[in-house]
């Protein structure tokens, strides 16, 4: 009990050069972008899946069904991402992981959709 309230977080940080190479290798994993659709459609990463943060808990399910699912979380900044990953934690999704913020991704961007 003590765990879940005092700094288990339920969720570990990835960089985004190792994120990078485990999307290269593994197609299952799902990218998901949390920004808003207005953030998305300026810039994102290829094969992401737009889902705003608040949109998320009434969504999320009918995008990733598999609770154990390698999911990869971003937004802008890394800051919404986390309170993202802290949810999906508490919604029992077991394999969660923050990459923080598109401003420093370093790779391949895309515009649109």
């Amino acid at each position: 009990m003590f765990e879940s309230l005092f700094g288990k977080k339920g969720y570990t940080n990835i960089s985004q050069r190792e994120a990078k190479e485990r999307l290269s290798q593994d197609q299952n994993i799902v990218l998901l972008d949390v920004r808003t659709p207005e953030e998305y459609r300026e810039v994102h990463i290829p094969k992401s899946k737009s889902l705003p943060l608040n949109q998320l808990p009434s969504q999320i399910a009918k995008m990733v069904r598999d609770k154990d699912a390698e999911i990869i979380v971003y937004c802008l900044s890394g800051m919404r991402a986390a309170s993202a990953c802290s949810e999906l934690a508490g919604m029992g999704y077991t394999n969660v992981s923050n990459m923080g913020g598109i401003q420093s991704w370093k790779y391949e961007t895309e515009t649109g959709r």
